[in-house]
């Protein structure tokens, strides 16, 4: 059978030539084929606006940049994420704190955002921006999170990293209707690739000006944005510290003839992730759940081994399945008890839902080209693993 990866791209001839033909044109960065990308997406996703970095973690740290955030000011993110949620905040020198995650979606839970924000405003320490996480692909409760960011007046960035493709409350999420920015990732193993990139979507011009001036050195060559007249075509201005975070011809060639094939991606992960339901419903393993308002983009299958209905312990589930070349992952590490964020202050047991899922979180094989045949072998491995 060989090894069955967690994740994998899906790379077509189509795509192959799409690259080659930026290879042989006299553009291989900063020319049309990342407006064209940015184009696809920004419509794919009803939003007014969108701009490409060379991955996700620039387009986390661009988006707070453009919405201000700085020493003194506070991000909230979620705990079940990879570290690039958090890290963005301390890129621009902000602190940065955690909201438990909800038991059955494992995204921020609305409760105890709500909870906190309460205590935040009698201890007069509210956040600036709270960044919610699209965990596997299932949106977050935006519309409960967009009304406490009117009644406390923090700005939302959605971390979308795992869900281009996905819909909340039959829209497509990054439609932007209860954020100011939405950022997707473009990584091998997501929903469609650039090999690596990000894309930062807004409704704001003038925030989507700003991220676009950030992500190239804060350097431009609009004469409405300078301080002097320009003397010649070839003036340009540095009017801010920005970063080289621009994505390449190169990539964007890729994802423009990803794009084209989104629907189908998603649709093939949602019938894959039927067919584990199916096989794996009398398990003791708990599969994810999931929420009637969203349509997942399913970047992951993620079951958890629930210690009180199985002799089994979550890694030496694991590593049964490593056994069979089943390349199982885990997602995530609760981010604030990584060595660096405890030395920031961070304890355990103090976001206790999120430290509960991890104990038990195994990320199975799940990608478009996911055959049946490899399918089974991962349900009867895991079927033996926990016998």
């Amino acid at each position: 059978m060989g090894h069955i990866p967690y994740g994998r791209q899906d790379v077509t001839a189509e795509d192959i030539a799409a690259v080659e033909t930026v290879l042989r044109s006299d553009w291989l960065t900063q020319g049309p084929a990342v407006e064209q990308f940015e184009d696809a997406v920004r419509r794919y996703c009803g939003a007014g606006h969108a701009v490409a970095m060379n991955s996700a973690t620039s387009a986390l740290h661009v988006a707070c940049m453009a919405l201000d955030l700085g020493p003194g000011d506070l991000l909230w993110t979620s705990p079940n994420t990879f570290v690039a949620s958090a890290n963005a905040a301390l890129y621009c020198g902000a602190e940065v704190d955690f909201v438990d995650i909800d038991e059955r979606t494992y995204n921020m839970s609305v409760t105890a955002l709500a909870d906190k924000l309460a205590k935040a405003r009698r201890n007069g320490k509210l956040p600036k921006i709270v960044m919610p996480v699209h965990f596997a692909g299932q949106s977050c409760d935006m519309r409960s999170i967009g009304k406490l960011a009117q009644e406390y007046g923090f700005k939302v960035i959605e971390d979308a990293s795992h869900a281009i493709g996905g819909r909340y409350l039959g829209k497509p999420v990054g439609t932007c209707e209860y954020s100011s920015i939405a950022v997707f990732s473009f990584h091998p193993v997501k929903i469609v690739t650039t090999a690596e990139g990000g894309m930062a979507v807004t409704n704001d011009p003038e925030t989507a000006e700003r991220m676009r001036v950030l992500r190239s050195h804060g350097v431009t060559r609009d004469p409405k944005r300078m301080r002097a007249a320009p003397p010649g075509p070839w003036y340009y201005e540095q009017v801010a510290l920005g970063y080289n975070y621009r994505m390449t011809d190169i990539h964007a060639a890729l994802g423009v003839s990803q794009m084209k094939r989104i629907d189908a991606y998603v649709h093939a992960r949602h019938a894959i992730a039927r067919r584990y339901d199916e096989a794996l419903s009398d398990l003791t393993a708990v599969l994810p759940w999931q929420d009637p308002d969203c349509y997942s983009a399913y970047h992951l299958y993620p079951v958890q081994i629930d210690a009180k209905r199985t002799s089994r312990t979550r890694g030496e589930v694991f590593a049964r399945l490593r056994q069979h070349d089943i390349g199982v992952n885990v997602h995530y590490i609760p981010v604030h008890t990584q060595p660096y964020y405890r030395a920031l202050g961070f304890a355990d047991k103090t976001f206790p839902v999120a430290e509960r899922y991890y104990e038990g979180a195994i990320s199975l094989p799940l990608f478009p080209a996911l055959d049946a045949a490899r399918q089974d072998s991962v349900a009867h491995a895991l079927r033996e693993a926990l016998a």
